[in-house]
């Protein structure tokens, strides 16, 4: 029987307390200020807490507030009976609790609950997924869960030691986190008839949700500085961070009040920004779609020049390497000048809410709704605040992000004016945005430390939360568009 999700919640309905395994038995347990609320609020006697902060990129005290909110408080205390532990996602995703808690319900359904595949697959597809991106941290946690549902040890020495069903994913994982504008009902058609080997459409959907929810949620990893778990299973051996920070130039550490002057001209300088588009935008009614599409093809040109500068390669990690067939392959721009590429992919003619929403609801039930319970929460997620501005209408920031991640992804919005990115989004964000989504791994502390220089961290970690789901909207687009077209 399917377990119910409650409203608002991160557990099912039927989960309390003296269900769960004892505390020490949990892997990959950090705790920090949670402590003393379990302590306090359910009696359970919980370990000391070890080691770092939950991020690199951010001071330890924004994110380990006293006297937080009830909200952020309950959530806390759900995620540490309902997986064992707090561990440094939620840490950070918990200064946004509304969204934690939506994540959460959805990665609970796509790991834990009645779907298509067998735990153990799930787990290993979520390995083959962070590997991609020399995620480390994602690939560890799930090494560990991989083997805590009974998978086989073997498997972990490498994708030549898995059934060849999975292995039949590599194609379809490598293109959907690289260059997802490139799948077609080819590669769909080729994993559902593979004799013996072959996938189930439920399956095969079930799957690509899972793949793009890690490739996605590795950006997030990086983009916000997650550093391993302090308290790990002796069991599983501890696992080296994720290739963020470490080597990155040094970037001052109060990232969030730095600038001086500079920074606060800058906030100044965007919120004129915006009001001046607001006024244009009543004034100027005429634009034709032509125009449209012209400032689209000029924001995408633009972006071929948006790269990182201080950073090189990272040598793929000899623990990751054999999880990862053909590692070369990575993101190349949509279109490059004198080059063929692909057309655009116009967002009206397949869109989430019209096709993507109703055919995962129908092969994989539920998980549909969960989906656009997050993109709708993150997009609509505002507090009115800008850095130390309060009352401020957001929403075109917001577009503005969420628009980018799509268009470096090839993808456009009629009804969208892409003069409105060049105005709102400086070059040091772009930098940010575009590294966080299309190769997260290279993704450095100054880069963090560069963009809004006067802004929260809460409202970094907001951003990172729109890449996320932006970017997994996008590929999961490009994925279903071909299911759709070979089902038709």
């Amino acid at each position: 029987m399917r377990q119910e999700l409650c409203a608002g919640s991160l557990m099912p309905l039927n989960c309390s307390l003296l269900e769960r395994k004892p505390i020490h038995h949990q892997p990959y347990s950090s705790y920090w200020k949670v402590v003393p609320l379990l302590r306090t609020d359910t009696g359970i006697p919980v370990p000391p807490q070890l080691g770092r902060g939950p991020s690199a990129f951010i001071p330890a005290e924004e994110i380990l507030q006293d006297g937080i909110e009830s909200s952020r408080r309950q959530l806390l205390i759900e995620a540490f009976v309902s997986a064992g532990c707090v561990d440094n996602i939620t840490m950070v995703m918990g200064l946004h609790p509304q969204y934690l808690s939506s994540f959460w319900k959805t990665q609970y359904l796509l790991l834990r609950m009645d779907g298509p595949l067998p735990y153990h697959k799930r787990h290993y597809i979520a390995i083959m997924a962070a590997a991609r991106h020399q995620c480390t941290y994602l690939v560890g946690l799930h090494m560990g869960e991989f083997l805590q549902a009974g998978g086989n040890p073997a498997w972990l020495q490498g994708l030549h030691c898995a059934p060849q069903k999975l292995r039949n994913l590599n194609e379809i994982n490598k293109l959907l986190a690289h260059r997802p504008w490139l799948i077609t009902k080819e590669h769909i058609e080729a994993l559902l008839k593979t004799g013996e080997h072959s996938w189930s459409l439920a399956e095969l959907v079930q799957a690509l949700v899972l793949l793009t929810h890690y490739h996605s949620l590795a950006s997030f990893v990086f983009g916000c500085g997650i550093n391993p778990e302090a308290g790990q299973d002796g069991g599983q051996g501890c696992r080296p961070p994720s290739p963020h920070s470490d080597s990155s130039p040094t970037a001052e550490d109060n990232t969030g009040c730095s600038g001086g002057r500079d920074a606060v001209r800058e906030v100044e300088a965007l919120m004129e920004r915006m009001q001046l588009l607001r006024d244009s935008q009543r004034e100027e009614e005429g634009v034709t779609q032509e125009e449209m599409a012209t400032r689209f093809e000029m924001e995408k040109t633009e972006s071929l020049l948006v790269a990182p500068s201080d950073v090189t390669d990272h040598a793929l990690q000899s623990g990751l390497l054999c999880f990862v067939e053909d590692p070369e392959f990575g993101y190349k721009d949509f279109t490059r000048r004198g080059e063929q590429a692909p057309p655009t992919f116009r967002a009206q003619d397949y869109t989430w809410e019209d096709h993507g929403f109703s055919l995962i609801n129908r092969l994989y039930p539920d998980v549909g709704q969960l989906l656009d319970e997050k993109f709708q929460v993150v997009y609509n997620l505002t507090y009115n605040t800008i850095a130390m501005h309060c009352g401020v209408d957001t929403s075109m920031l917001r577009r503005a992000i969420w628009n980018y991640v799509h268009c470096v992804f090839g993808i456009r919005y009629d009804d969208y004016d892409y003069g409105e990115v060049n105005q709102l989004l400086e070059r040091s964000l772009k930098v940010y945005i575009k590294t966080v989504a299309c190769y997260p791994e290279k993704t450095t502390k100054r880069m963090y430390a560069q963009f809004w220089r006067h802004f929260k961290h809460s409202e970094k970690v907001h951003v990172n939360l729109l890449l996320l789901e932006a970017r997994l909207q996008a590929a999961l687009l490009y994925a279903l568009r071909a299911v759709t077209r070979y089902m038709t």
